[in-house]
């Protein structure tokens, strides 16, 4: 075993995880789950059986990983953010046969208390903000904020906020990397030094 596993954890036979992961008091992972490298799963986290989890991502307490989510590298899951799996869960009715995919694609940050309504996707380097609920796909870089979340800006791949206006053309530089970002319409991209 290369990975770190706290004594109360429960590690069901079949589950992939990498090396150099830590998984924290009480946390679940049923065994159809596959774990990347270098991850941290926080006190009280469930990771269920079609759930997979790349490289680096951070997942803090309390955060249940439901069937048919993909979080990509460097994902960032914020205590007590919720996903779902079920668009119109009811107790008496069977709906494991509806399940809805959601994906949080690389560097996503999905903030404290957040919702993401399952069949979304979160774009690369977007940024969910602490107690939103996500009902539609956010773009690459996008900051969603609010309750349903609506976009009010955008985000570096660092985690600072660009001057640049919701749609439009324009550049704008990370305050703290330096890197630039480019809009046009409604998509911002990062991009390469020549």
């Amino acid at each position: 075993m290369d990975y770190f596993c706290h004594e109360s954890a429960i590690i069901d036979d079949g589950a992939t995880i990498g090396p150099e992961t830590r998984v924290w008091h009480w946390v679940h992972i049923c065994s159809g789950a596959s774990i990347g490298a270098r991850c941290s799963l926080g006190q009280n986290v469930f990771v269920g059986n079609r759930v997979v989890i790349g490289n680096d991502v951070k997942i803090q307490n309390n955060v249940s990983v439901y069937d048919n989510v993909i979080l990509e590298d460097g994902v960032f899951c914020g205590p007590s953010m919720v996903f779902t799996n079920v668009y119109n869960p009811r107790a008496r009715v069977e709906r494991k046969s509806e399940y809805r995919d959601t994906l949080v694609r690389e560097g996503a940050t999905l903030g404290a208390n957040c919702t993401v309504v399952c069949g979304v996707k979160i774009g690369a380097f977007a940024f969910v903000a602490a107690g939103a609920v996500v009902r539609k796909d956010v773009a690459d870089f996008a900051l969603v904020a609010g309750v349903p979340a609506r976009q009010i800006g955008w985000m570096s791949a660092f985690g600072e906020r660009l001057d640049l206006p919701l749609t439009g053309e324009g550049y704008a530089d990370c305050p703290h990397s330096g890197e630039r970002y480019a809009l046009t319409g409604d998509c911002v991209v990062r991009e390469v030094p020549s």
